[in-house]
């Protein structure tokens, strides 16, 4: 059981918790989607409470692992993929790593007048447009992330590419523009509608979002790219080295 603030009362956190582990177990073994036994049937297998057992529901549902839906019952969350650092992958090539197949929906592909940012990320010349790209990113049909990509003039022949199915970065190579090197930038913040409806996201959700500038091998800005992730389907992993600390600096 629980009191009034939602703790365990005592006596019964070693109940809660061994629910809490023989979910954690089916559910990392399960699939996404997959139903988690309802408070009532877990209640009923431990010889607990209802109360005792949505505590271990509630706990597994903050790490992300089930997620509970109204009316419907509590599912299998899905289980994010993790983008290591270290040499930058497109979505395509990093999707066919897994074993998953890419595809994308074009949502916007035109020729347009930049923006204030785009034209000092791009160094853009005056009347100079940009190549603009929207696309839904997928991997095996399944919405992933919504990908906003700003290109330079001379990159317009991409235009007439399949940007669907195709790699985009494969396009550029073919003009001779090689995407080398990245500075990204990563933050939170709340869908708009159109993205949490396009993600599958409900309303208000928080998304994920990695802006980044990319630069050929001549080290000339080649794109401008603002991707928003679907917070449960993709974890960005970073690695950060401990400056050395010396005198009054040291912790």
């Amino acid at each position: 059981m629980v009191d009034a603030n939602g703790r365990p009362a005592p006596g019964t956190t070693v109940r809660y918790q061994e629910i809490e582990n023989w979910l954690r177990a089916r559910v990392l073994d399960g699939r996404e989607g997959d139903p988690v036994p309802s408070e009532s049937e877990l209640g009923a297998r431990f010889g607990v409470s209802r109360m005792t057992a949505r505590q271990a529901v509630q706990n597994l549902a903050a790490e992300g692992l089930v997620r509970r839906q109204r009316g419907s019952g509590t599912f299998i969350a899905p289980k994010p993929m993790h983008r290591h650092s270290g040499p930058l992958m497109s979505f395509s090539a990093d999707m066919k790593r897994r074993g998953l197949t890419a595809s994308s929906r074009l949502l916007e592909a035109s020729l347009r007048e930049p923006t204030a940012a785009e034209t000092d990320a791009l160094r853009l010349g005056e009347r100079q447009r940009v190549v603009s790209l929207a696309r839904l990113r997928l991997a095996d049909g399944t919405p992933m992330a919504i990908e906003h990509t700003s290109l330079t003039p001379d990159c317009a022949p991409v235009l007439s590419h399949d940007l669907e199915n195709g790699s985009l970065h494969e396009a550029l190579r073919g003009l001779g523009r090689i995407p080398v090197t990245a500075l990204t930038w990563i933050s939170a913040r709340g869908a708009t509608a159109g993205e949490a409806k396009s993600l599958g996201l409900p309303a208000r959700s928080a998304v994920l979002v990695e802006k980044r500038i990319i630069s050929d091998q001549d080290d000339a800005p080649l794109e401008r790219t603002t991707t928003v992730y679907h917070p449960d389907r993709y974890v960005i992993d970073a690695v950060f080295t401990l400056a050395e600390q010396h005198g009054s600096d040291a912790p």
